[in-house]
């Protein structure tokens, strides 16, 4: 699951733009509708600073169990090694 900051982060900056504001970090957060990450601004603000965009910015969250992340990763290696040893077979 994963939340996308990058449309309030846009506006924040636009708004500081529009108003012959330079964007800061202080800024942004002031002007934000709901609470953001500082990393995320900060990372917004910089690649902002460089191209002029904001870039798509997102918060993923890890909702996996473990217990979800183990099974996952056993089919993975289930089929890996099947795929290793038709491979395998191949080989003279």
């Amino acid at each position: 699951m994963s939340t996308d900051f990058t449309p309030l982060l846009e506006q924040a900056i636009q708004s500081l733009v529009s108003e012959g504001k330079e964007p800061t970090v202080a800024l942004i957060k002031s002007r934000l509708a709901s609470p953001v990450p500082m990393p995320l601004i900060i990372s917004a603000l910089q690649r902002w600073k460089k191209s002029g965009t904001v870039p798509k910015v997102e918060l993923v969250k890890k909702d996996d169990s473990a217990e979800a992340r183990i099974k996952d990763l056993e089919v993975q290696v289930k089929a890996l090694t099947e795929r290793l040893e038709a491979l395998e077979q191949r080989l003279p």
